[in-house]
């Protein structure tokens, strides 16, 4: 009886052991094959997540699909189809269609992988309505060059710079990685956007002169000292005789490194060039907007919004960013407390306030008084100008042309004078709609379009004052990171 378990016991392990090695085999061959299964799978789900989006035919024996793609894709699409047809052997082929639609399409932006990065950060912010003008462009210059700003070092630069170009050239086999780490695929997806601000953060560290927090004089230095029998180890130099008058051809004279003023003196650089900077992008995004304004022919808004809009930004930041600009080129020499405060200048701007003393309040020019009375007045203007003038400007349009199209409606006709006549305050009054394309049917709304561009107007006005102010965070963290 013993000798009959034992063999059981045998042959129950020979079959627990064959039965292991079968499925050892059949999960290694499948592993193989596991990677490629999961894709097919995807594939299978995702189309049939597609059909799921199309709408089946009154015969119900096809299925109907609308989408929107680019004028320039049709051929490839066609060929696509064809393809697919092909392939699965079909006898019946797909059918394209274009259709005729009054609906404004989607915005579609053509992207590659060094565009892809600068386009997703604008699409964070907002998506350009249907062929206005993309700001992507302009952002694969201004972002970083403004990151740049904030983090002027060659050395770090140098270091990012190296760190992306390793992720561009290593493109291909990082790609193959197919890597799950969300922070890695944030650093390798904008790898070109640290390589564009590790280029210009050398670029501003070396206008900077810092390069790990360290200066190179390799022009040598516009100051000197002057040699005394009595030195002194903090000695001051005067612009006037330490100076010999010609700047550091370029970048930030490397003696403001041994300064003990070098704080003040970069705080007032940073600070101004902030401005500078902000003002400029600013302008630069009003013009902008009269780019869309031309291509979509909409000269009111030319006159009703940019017009206000660019003498309102000029009147105050523009004007400021010019007195910057002149008192930069002004040598005060011995008398530098005497220099203006800019920024006590644009206070005594709005107070129409003009002391003389103490003598940095004093006027900068002769005029000064008239024209910065004008520029407030013209910045008061500018905000009704910006609020009232196109609301009433359509409101004056919409009435135009319901009255045009109830004097086209009532004309009688000759035949039936008399009924026309008399069906004519009906007439007029149910033709408004139809000739006045919608207008009379309700698609103007007077108290909408005022409230849409009461929001504008304090967007605007409060935005440029805020605005101009955040760029303020451009001097703040550049300082923080010297």
């Amino acid at each position: 009886m013993s000798i009959g378990v034992m063999t059981r016991i045998e042959d129950l392990n020979t079959v627990l052991g064959q039965t292991k090695d079968h499925r050892h085999r059949v999960l290694v061959a499948a592993a193989k094959n596991i990677r490629n299964w999961f894709i097919k799978v995807r594939k299978i789900k995702a189309i049939y997540h597609a059909l799921n989006l199309f709408n089946l035919d009154v015969t119900q024996k096809c299925l109907i699909a609308e989408c929107w793609c680019a004028i320039s894709d049709l051929e490839k699409i066609q060929m696509a189809l064809h393809r697919g047809t092909d392939r699965s052997g079909s006898t019946v082929p797909s059918i394209l269609n274009r259709m005729e639609t009054k609906e404004t399409p989607p915005t579609y932006n053509r992207t590659n992988r060094f565009t892809v990065g600068f386009q997703s950060i604008v699409d964070a912010y907002a998506v350009p309505s249907y062929r206005e003008v993309n700001p992507a462009p302009f952002t694969i210059i201004t972002f970083p060059f403004l990151f740049a700003v904030m983090f002027g070092d060659a050395g770090h630069g140098t270091l990012m710079f190296l760190f992306a170009l390793w992720m561009v050239l290593k493109e291909k086999s990082l790609l193959a990685m197919k890597s799950n780490n969300e922070i890695w695929n944030t650093f390798f997806g904008g790898r070109y956007i640290i390589l564009l601000m590790g280029i210009f953060s050398i670029y501003t560290g070396l206008i900077y002169n810092d390069t790990f927090s360290k200066s190179f004089n390799i022009f040598g230095s516009s100051w000197f000292v002057t040699k005394k029998a009595n030195y002194h180890e903090h000695e001051q130099l005067d612009p006037v005789d330490n100076f010999m008058g010609s700047p550091y051809p370029f970048g930030v004279d490397p003696a403001w490194q041994l300064a003990t003023n070098k704080i003040p003196f970069t705080n007032s650089y940073k600070m101004k060039m902030s401005i500078i900077l902000g003002v400029s992008q600013m302008l630069f995004g009003v013009f902008l907007s009269l780019w869309n304004h031309r291509f979509f022919g909409n000269i009111a808004s030319v006159w009703c919004e940019f017009v206000p809009q660019l003498l309102f930004l000029c009147s105050i930041f523009g004007y400021l960013a010019i007195t910057i600009f002149a008192k930069w080129t002004i040598n005060f020499g011995k008398d530098t407390y005497c220099a203006p405060s800019l920024l006590i200048m644009l206070i005594n701007m709005f107070l129409f306030s003009y002391p003389s003393e103490p003598c940095y309040q004093a006027q900068f020019y002769n005029g000064q008084k008239g024209l910065q009375s004008f520029l407030v007045i013209l910045a008061v203007i500018c905000i009704p100008w910006i609020l009232l003038s196109k609301p009433f400007y359509l409101y004056y349009k919409h009435k135009r042309a319901a009255k045009a199209a109830a004097r086209g409606s009532s004309r009688p006709d000759k035949e039936a004078e008399d009924s026309t006549l008399a069906k004519a305050p009906k007439a007029a009054g149910g033709g408004g709609g139809g000739h006045g394309h919608g207008e009379g049917s309700g698609e103007f709304n007077f108290g909408d379009t005022f409230i849409n561009q009461t929001i504008h107007t304090i967007e605007y006005c409060l935005g440029s004052v805020s605005h101009t102010a955040s760029y303020l965070r451009l001097w703040a963290l550049s300082l923080a990171h010297a």
